[in-house]
């Protein structure tokens, strides 16, 4: 539905902090690129995959260092759900994706939107912290792929938005980096032909780095295109 017009004035307010306007970009165009479709048998909620998730934390031996198992949070029927690489300090410490300095902004791009976190679904690809938070790799990613490729299925929200390079990555089955990927519409292919749009962004944490008119001008030009996506606002808001 349209965005009441007390979030307009949000809206607004947090366009002047950034030096934007809000105006999604209609334009953009669908990647063709899209990740390699779930098989086997999921799990019919999350709590139950959760499960399975916990019986084979760490997945593989280089994430043994990890404390806890990061599978997400948030609501089961999301609309909208964030996918980011991996877990952190903060998140391997309390269980809980996005808790740290990233997740503080994450929460501030998710209540400029008019939503709160119980309103969407949070996760990584990874459901462990790699060690120094380093890149995941390869068969790090192979190993846990599976849960997230089934969160999808369970939750199948109306979009996924992809915070940051490696979950753009993961997600849309390509090797194009984050530069070229965001703000262009991909789609993550689920089982029984279920194709969900991706929305590639720049990470949080990178925002934090880059904390510059222009970049969070694109995060912000992102999200709009996903309010429209998913009802929160019009094309010619």
């Amino acid at each position: 539905m349209p965005i009441p017009n007390g979030q307009f004035a949000r809206l607004r307010a947090f366009d002047q902090a950034l030096g934007v306007q809000f105006r999604p970009s209609t334009d953009l165009a669908p990647l063709a690129q899209a990740s390699e479709p779930v098989t086997g048998a999921v799990p019919e909620t999350l709590e139950a995959l959760q499960v399975v998730a916990a019986a084979a934390f760490p997945g593989v031996d280089s994430l043994a260092d990890a404390s806890q198992l990061v599978f997400g949070e948030g609501n089961p029927a999301a609309d909208l759900v964030f996918v980011g690489e991996a877990p952190g300090a903060e998140e391997d410490r309390t269980g809980r994706p996005f808790v740290g300095a990233a997740g503080q902004k994450l929460d501030e791009i998710i209540t400029a939107m008019g939503l709160t976190r119980s309103d969407v679904y949070i996760c990584n690809v990874l459901k462990a912290r790699p060690p120094q938070n380093r890149t995941p790799l390869p068969d790090e990613v192979a190993a846990h792929l599976p849960f997230l490729q089934q969160q999808l299925a369970i939750i199948r929200p109306a979009v996924i938005v992809a915070l940051g390079g490696p979950a753009a990555k993961v997600l849309l089955n390509t090797s194009t980096g984050i530069t070229q990927l965001r703000g262009r519409w991909g789609f993550w292919q689920g089982p029984a032909g279920l194709q969900i749009p991706v929305m590639p962004t720049f990470h949080p944490a990178y925002l934090l780095r880059q904390y510059t008119p222009e970049v969070r001008g694109q995060v912000w030009s992102d999200m709009q295109a996903v309010m429209v996506r998913i009802g929160l606002a019009t094309d010619n808001a």
